[in-house]
């Protein structure tokens, strides 16, 4: 365990990820101070023993260090920037810390934004959806200063089990793009052939096992193949949020003169799951587009 000796940490965003990453950040001795932008998961947090902020200003101005953890750019902007926003708290010589998956290009302006103010900034996305923010198991890609990752490392090291510095402002949000294209291409590949071995009348389960053991096996397979296999898409992560980081990935591919064909068919594939009401489901719910 890692110990964080009475750390004080702020903490913004108590969605499906946020929640497990609060209580690890506790368990391992933070004194951790929260903010949610909507009420009634800041209630479930102080039925649970929290201290709860009246905004993002007062978690940040409590604080060593500051996490957010939100849904998207805009999200992340307007909890730093906005009215009570961390920026209008935190202390000079402070930390903000992006574990969300946030558009490159934002994250470099944020970043040097903050640091005209004398704070801190690393985008730390993580890798390993809420069975891995539990866990306390993610895996977490850091971009910014050596002084800063150190400064962040006993934070992240409650949160994760593999914490790689990948380099400057804007490269672990580069990773996650690259992270979230291969986790979404996969599903797509899992889909299509899990369809293909129904339709032909195979024993999905008795296909999943023996795909396991081969160059087939990933955790995509292990973990998504299931989800197909049991119709359960409880999320873990989202289908919205996979069009989203898709989109992303897609956003950054363009200003970097890339052209990505299989993640833009796969981001239009999501789209088409959303469009049909499942946008909320887990994204291995893609397999829906195929098992009708």
């Amino acid at each position: 365990m890692t110990h964080l000796n009475s750390t004080s940490i702020g903490f913004i965003g108590l969605g499906l990820m946020g929640k497990p990453m609060v209580r690890n950040l506790k368990k391992n001795g933070a004194h951790v101070s929260l903010f949610n932008r909507s009420r009634s998961p800041r209630v479930e947090m102080e039925r649970e023993g929290f201290n709860v902020a009246a905004d993002a200003a007062d978690a940040a101005a409590a604080s060593d260090l500051t996490i957010c953890m939100v849904s998207d750019t805009d999200a992340v902007e307007s909890v730093i920037f906005g009215d009570r926003g961390i920026a209008t708290g935190i202390r000079q010589g402070s930390l903000v810390i992006d574990m969300g998956t946030t558009e490159v290009e934002a994250t470099r302006e944020f970043a040097d934004r903050l640091k005209q103010s004398g704070v801190g900034y690393l985008d730390a996305p993580v890798s390993g959806g809420e069975i891995g923010a539990i866990a306390g198991t993610l895996s977490i890609m850091v971009g910014g200063s050596d002084d800063d990752v150190r400064a962040a490392e006993p934070a992240l090291r409650a949160l994760g089990n593999q914490i790689v510095h990948v380099g400057d402002i804007g490269c672990g949000q580069i990773a996650k793009a690259a992270n979230q294209i291969i986790v979404g291409l996969t599903i797509g590949a899992v889909a299509e052939a899990f369809a293909l071995a129904k339709s032909g009348g195979a024993d999905l389960d008795k296909v999943w096992q023996a795909l396991s053991g081969g160059f087939a096996g990933s955790k995509i397979l292990e973990v998504h193949g299931r989800r197909m296999i049991e119709n359960k898409f409880t999320p873990g992560g989202t289908v919205i949020t996979q069009k989203k980081d898709l989109t992303q990935a897609l956003k950054f591919a363009a200003a970097v003169g890339k052209d990505l064909p299989s993640t833009s068919l796969c981001r239009d594939l999501y789209d088409e799951l959303i469009q049909q009401g499942d946008g909320e489901l887990d994204h291995s719910a893609l397999f829906r587009l195929y098992s009708n």
